[in-house]
């Protein structure tokens, strides 16, 4: 729940007159609970002789500082490493006796996002808090941050094994424009990009309006973010939209789909209309009541040829901005295509995991080698329908099916029985970006109605077949959970590591080492990092590393913040034990 309450909003709202709508403040949904905290046992915070903690959450972690309303963060202790033994036990000198044989970086949810795109309904942000936040402008500064601390690092602080891989699980960009896509794709091959659309010479997003629902951050205005106690920073929109360089990853990298890249902000399908009104000169005004407010972004998901004489009833009436074609929707054919652009291949592969004819074929699925003996399948949980939640079509369930019977010598069928697969015993990770309760969305797919969709439930049943799949990563919920699915045996168990967005405090990624404890047992050892940004920047500091350390601290001060979303000591640096399925 937002720490601003209903009358904190509806006195905002009186102060714009009828520019601003009451609405209560209701925090975005979030499925399931937590992962379960039983059959734990105690950890350390320190790495083994092999490993170093340092420029991770094992050794300091974002803190804020005492106090109430607007709080700026400083560096505080280290989360410690919780050792779970929900599906193995844990025995004695493993940390001594352990090989790295795998080694990655997820991130997720990334959520590269053009501040000033007229296809936006920043207005509703009172009861969906992800259509507008304060950190909005700062999304490249973040990200370029986040890509600097993964190559300070070079390698897994636990098993000190080199990053084979950098996986980031959807939600790459935020409303599926080629500009949103050029600038993910620059932060992670390396390159200079500018974070602006518009008119080159001035913001015009929702920050320049004076309404007391957004953050205005040159002027000291009553409203929504100023009764908070958010700060004046004078130059701050400029600073937002200058030029920036990455050094780009150094580790090969693989990207996943997420509904946020494939649909208008992650909701809806890009109709005829919808295309026309993200290049268009003018952004909707503000609804002048709660219930059209709702009608409004209904109509956004169901209904767009609706939106313009709704928005002909807005108690504010549109703005005039600069049209820009970089604005434009990609498809999924074009998101996979600009992977092979040979200005993004970074440090590879080519294409980023995606087949040589994806772009043509329209498949976002894909298996890659992490290492010798352990495989990556990276899945597309995306319904071209258009909506929130995901599912997988018939024929990527067979395929996955198909993928893991041939990695494993043996396995077991839908009956219980064990089978002989194919010759090799392959270690398997799967990546998506929903999760195993979120990919729940079974309608039929447009881009072939008669395929059957499948849920998460049904995927959960059929990794439980395989002893060699040791986990299955993903984002989606902008939350930190890890979860353990038991099987029939504990061979057949896995690990479910869901992780926190980079957009959203508390601005996470994840490593993740899988490590051969030498005693019948494997570890899958997650630790959490965070961008190489200051805790605590002064607010004249307008550089893009001041402005990446604001990026994390406006976000945590966001009227809409979720604080769960750190998760419980279980849910973030973890060492997950399984059975070895090989020994």
């Amino acid at each position: 729940m937002s720490h601003i309450d209903r009358r904190r909003f509806l006195a905002a709202g009186g102060a714009a007159a009828a520019g601003a709508f009451a609405l209560p403040l209701i925090a975005a949904a979030t499925p399931g609970g937590r992962g379960s905290a039983t059959a734990r046992a105690a950890g350390s915070p320190t790495a083994g002789a092999a490993g170093d903690p340092t420029g991770t959450t094992l050794a300091e972690a974002a803190t804020p500082t005492p106090g109430a309303g607007y709080r700026r963060l400083t560096a505080g202790p280290g989360w410690p490493l919780e050792v779970r033994t929900d599906l193995a036990d844990a025995a004695p000198g493993r940390a001594d006796r352990r090989t790295g044989i795998g080694s990655l970086v997820q991130l997720t949810d990334l959520h590269i996002l053009d501040a000033q795109s007229p296809v936006r309904v920043p207005y509703v942000h009172p009861l969906i808090g992800s259509a507008y936040r304060p950190q909005e402008t700062l999304t490249t500064q973040g990200l370029i941050a986040l890509v600097n601390r993964i190559n300070q690092l070079r390698g897994g602080p636990l098993t000190g094994r080199a990053f084979d891989a950098v996986v980031t699980t959807g939600d790459n960009t935020d409303n599926h424009e080629r500009i949103e896509l050029e600038w993910f794709l620059t932060a992670l091959s390396g390159g200079t990009l500018t974070p602006d659309t518009g008119d080159p010479e001035r913001y015009e997003g929702p920050q320049s309006t004076g309404s007391p629902l957004y953050w205005n951050p040159e002027a000291a205005d009553p409203g929504l973010f100023a009764d908070a106690g958010f700060p004046v920073i004078e130059g701050l929109l400029d600073a937002a939209r200058r030029p920036l360089s990455s050094p780009g990853l150094t580790t090969p990298w693989y990207c996943v789909f997420g509904n946020h890249d494939d649909s208008v902000q992650g909701t809806a399908p890009s109709t005829e209309l919808l295309t026309g009104l993200y290049t268009a000169d003018f952004t909707l005004g503000i609804p002048g009541s709660e219930a059209q407010a709702r009608e409004m972004q209904r109509a956004l998901r169901e209904d767009p040829a609706a939106l313009p004489a709704l928005a002909a009833k807005s108690t504010s009436p549109k703005w005039d901005i600069t049209p820009d074609p970089r604005r434009a929707p990609f498809t999924p054919r074009e998101f996979i295509a600009a992977h092979f652009d040979p200005a993004y291949t970074g440090p590879g592969p080519v294409g980023h995991g995606f087949a040589p004819d994806a772009a043509e074929t329209g498949i976002g699925y894909y298996t890659f080698r992490i290492a010798e003996g352990v495989t990556g399948i990276a899945m597309d949980s995306t319904n071209r329908a258009g909506f929130v939640d995901g599912s997988l079509g018939r024929r990527q369930l067979d395929w996955i099916e198909q993928v893991l019977t041939a990695g494993s010598r043996r396995y077991y069928g839908p009956d219980g029985r064990p089978h002989t697969g194919g010759d090799t015993d392959e270690l398997f990770l799967l990546f998506s970006h929903h999760t195993s309760d979120t990919m729940d969305m079974l309608v039929p797919d447009p881009e072939d109605p008669a395929e059957s969709r499948h849920s998460g439930a049904e995927l959960v049943d059929l990794l439980h077949r395989f002893p060699n799949v040791l986990g299955w990563v993903n984002g989606h919920t902008h939350d930190n959970r890890v979860i353990a699915h038991r099987g029939q045996t504990p061979e057949q168990s896995f690990w479910e590591i869901n992780t926190a967005s980079h957009i959203d405090y508390p601005q996470l990624a994840r490593i993740i080492e899988v490590a051969d404890n030498a005693d019948g047992t494997v570890s899958l050892l997650c630790t959490l990092i965070e961008a190489d940004a200051p805790y605590t920047a002064d607010h004249t500091d307008l550089s893009p590393l001041g402005l990446a350390s604001l990026y994390r601290e406006l976000a945590f001060n966001d009227v809409n913040t979720d604080p769960d979303r750190i998760g419980d000591a279980g849910d973030r640096n973890v060492e997950l034990l399984l059975a070895h399925p090989h020994r």
